[in-house]
């Protein structure tokens, strides 16, 4: 990770734990002084969000560690931990709206709260939708999916606000005329919810559990690739290529042809030009590892990358 992108993350990270530290105080004090059971459960969801905006700002400074020892191809898949953390958190969250909102209509609604409350929640709306839009789109320039996680949540967190915003003023509404039984729009409404973010919960978890592994790009994909190392002068043909997905990164395995006349010298030299363009073309590729072959232009070449200009072999090219 550059120090430019961990710089943006972390900064797009620590705006989640102050504005959701903020929110979170908001809506207790409002919740609390207002008689809303919905607001202070609002509050909890915020203060949860705190602690996944935390997760996401650790797996990014361990995803910035340089490679070492027992970790020789860096530490990118950091952020997907720290995303499947987030995801896990945000179903605990879902359960937690679900079982609150059941217990709420077994015990029963008694009154409804003052009209401060809504004030709250449309403030929590506002600052939480702008939150989710600035970290989607951050996460989504730096490839970043905890980022994206951790947006998500934020959005999660809307849809919690509008269930409060639709329980509160269901149950001012059935206050002022009369009728009791809207108290229970809220409890009713935040079930609903739970199941949104349940289901949002369980999808990031799936995709979360996905960029751990060692997914190979496709040819369709990865044909930029081959363009790319194709327009190094040098190479003959293209033997094999897969670039894997690490974390935010791509760490690309090529296998080149070479002029089979030329030194061990030239043909290293080519190998490495061939890794200097990758890596200064993408920035999301962290390493290429290279394996140079002799040219054989009766070897059935993957893909058709080999030469066709009637170039053959020579010292040069």
């Amino acid at each position: 990770m550059s120090e430019q992108r961990l710089t943006q993350a972390s900064r797009g990270a620590w705006i989640g734990i102050v504005g959701n530290a903020a929110l979170a105080l908001m809506k207790f004090i409002v919740g609390w002084l207002s008689g809303s059971k919905a607001l202070i459960a609002d509050a909890a969801h915020s203060a949860s969000d705190i602690g996944g905006s935390i997760i996401v700002l650790i797996g990014l400074k361990a995803a910035h560690k340089p490679p070492d020892k027992d970790h020789p191809y860096g530490h990118g898949k950091a952020e997907s931990i720290a995303a499947i953390i987030v995801s896990l958190l945000l179903v605990y969250v879902g359960l937690e709206i679900a079982i609150s909102s059941i217990r709420s209509i077994a015990g029963g609604v008694s009154e409804a709260p003052k009209g401060i409350a809504l004030i709250a929640i449309v403030i929590s709306i506002a600052v939480k939708e702008a939150m989710f839009q600035y970290k989607y789109r951050l996460g989504k320039r730096l490839n970043s999916q905890a980022l994206i996680a951790n947006a998500w949540e934020h959005r999660s967190d809307v849809y919690s606000s509008i269930a409060a915003l639709l329980g509160v003023g269901g149950a001012m509404l059935g206050e002022y005329m009369g009728a009791p039984l809207l108290y229970y729009l809220d409890p009713v409404a935040g079930c609903a919810v739970a199941l949104m973010v349940l289901k949002m919960g369980y999808d990031l978890v799936r995709e979360a559990i996905h960029n751990t592994m060692d997914h190979v790009l496709h040819e369709e994909d990865s044909r930029h690739l081959y363009q790319t190392i194709r327009s190094v002068r040098g190479v003959q043909a293209i033997d094999d290529l897969r670039a894997r997905e690490h974390g935010p990164y791509l760490i690309v395995d090529v296998k080149i042809s070479v002029n089979p006349k030329i030194t061990v010298l030239e043909g290293h030299e080519i190998a490495r030009n061939v890794k200097l363009t990758l890596l200064r073309k993408y920035p999301n590729i962290s390493d290429v590892f290279i394996h140079v072959n002799p040219y054989d232009p009766s070897f059935p070449y993957n893909a058709g990358y080999d030469r066709d200009d009637g170039d053959r072999p020579t010292l040069l090219h």
